[in-house]
């Protein structure tokens, strides 16, 4: 534990970004897992209607800095793949 009352407040502050980080980051995988499950079913409206909120989560976690632009990018294009698959 800090003795210094700035370092006290250091770890305030780090442990609130965290809870806000893991927030974002469960929220995107959530949303990641849902798609892959339409996916998975075949269900192609449904796959699209997940694709979107994917896509968004995704692109909110980039912008929180969860995540880097790259990786966004990345997965972004792997989900747009999937997508292509389902008929």
């Amino acid at each position: 534990m800090p003795n210094i009352k700035s370092a006290i407040k250091r770890t305030k502050v780090i442990d609130t970004k965290t809870l806000r980080n893991k927030k974002i980051r469960s929220a995107y995988k959530t949303a990641i897992r849902a798609f892959e499950e339409a996916v998975e079913s075949g269900e192609q409206s449904k796959a699209a209607e997940n694709f979107k909120v994917a896509v968004q989560k995704v692109d909110q976690a980039c912008s929180k800095g969860v995540i880097k632009d790259n990786t966004a990018s990345r997965k972004k294009s792997a989900l747009a793949k999937k997508l292509n698959t389902v008929k």
